[in-house]
């Protein structure tokens, strides 16, 4: 026999509300990225059930300003911060190595400046899944992933913000080098943002994907696909490329830009901010913990770190 709903049982009722547009209309759905109630007029579909008009009108105007913004962002912003970074990395590379590292910087100096070697990693050396964002393997390295943290570092962080667009950057940065830590053969050297800058690209088709229902977030993820493509044709045919780092930091980016803008009532966002992106810290710390649990068991292990670290 089924159970009745527990409200039946107790005598009570759901409680009435109305549309907050029309509110002689009556309505039992809410808008769910403010929380309203709106009634079948007002609701616009979106991802996840129903936006009202007003949120939907936000984010258009959002994406319009979004030109005029970068146009007029001569100040100093966190992706301009960051390429002066980036910069400043290379400048190392050419102090601690010479002319040669605008071209071919040797695996010594860019282990020396902190670059990711799986062995010195197990050895405890963790901070060197972070470093390697600022170290580039030559001068057209460095300026691929320039030119890409300048498209979409700008556009997410108009989108985002300047403390959710850093965040976004390293979280997923950290995600990537963990996931190429976790995947990766033990003996390579590893450097490059490219990992954090598909982390952000990831955000970028995460926010435009919440607002596919416009022609521009529509058209920016027709082209975000493309740019996939090209990068998985880029990544069969070069055997250089990290592969790993950057499905990593895809993922974890898509998922970054989810919680970064939150979803529900606009009071729950925070708590879905938090908790979104400490869920993607912990994933990166379990993948780092498993592997160096495997690589310290290697027979080559001791050999290993003294060879990278003479």
């Amino acid at each position: 026999m089924r159970e009745e709903p527990q409200e039946h049982r107790e005598g009570t009722a759901p409680p009435i509300e109305f549309c907050y547009r029309h509110p002689s209309v009556q309505t039992g759905v809410h808008c769910t990225r403010c929380g309203r109630p709106i009634c079948p007029d007002c609701m616009v579909p979106a991802p996840v059930g129903f936006q009202c008009q007003e949120c939907v009108q936000q984010a258009r105007r959002e994406f319009q300003r979004g030109a005029g913004r970068r146009i007029r962002s001569a100040g100093i912003t966190m992706t301009k911060v960051l390429l002066v970074a980036i910069l400043a990395g290379l400048i190392l590379e050419i102090v601690a190595g010479g002319p040669n590292a605008l071209q071919d910087p040797s695996g010594r100096t860019l282990i020396r400046l902190g670059a990711l070697q799986p062995f010195l990693v197990a050895h405890g050396q963790y901070w060197r899944l972070l470093t390697p964002i600022f170290l580039h393997n030559g001068l057209l390295h460095i300026a691929f992933n320039s030119y890409a943290l300048w498209i979409f570092g700008t556009a997410m962080e108009d989108a985002l913000g300047r403390s959710r667009f850093l965040l976004v950057f390293f979280a997923t940065g950290f995600l990537a080098s963990a996931t190429s830590y976790a995947f990766g053969p033990v003996g390579v050297v590893g450097v490059g943002a490219s990992g954090a800058i598909f982390g952000v690209f990831g955000a970028f088709i995460a926010y435009n994907y919440r607002r596919r229902h416009l022609a521009l977030a529509a058209a920016n993820l027709r082209w975000a696909m493309m740019m996939i493509l090209l990068n998985a044709v880029l990544a069969i045919g070069f055997a250089g490329i990290d592969w790993r780092a950057h499905v990593g930091g895809l993922v974890s980016g898509f998922a970054a830009g989810y919680a970064a803008e939150g979803f529900g009532p606009s009071r729950q966002r925070s708590l879905v901010r938090v908790a979104g992106f400490a869920a993607l810290i912990a994933i990166g710390a379990l993948l780092v913990v498993w592997r160096t649990g495997q690589i310290q068991a290697l027979p080559e292990f001791e050999r290993g770190v003294a060879f990278f670290s003479s």
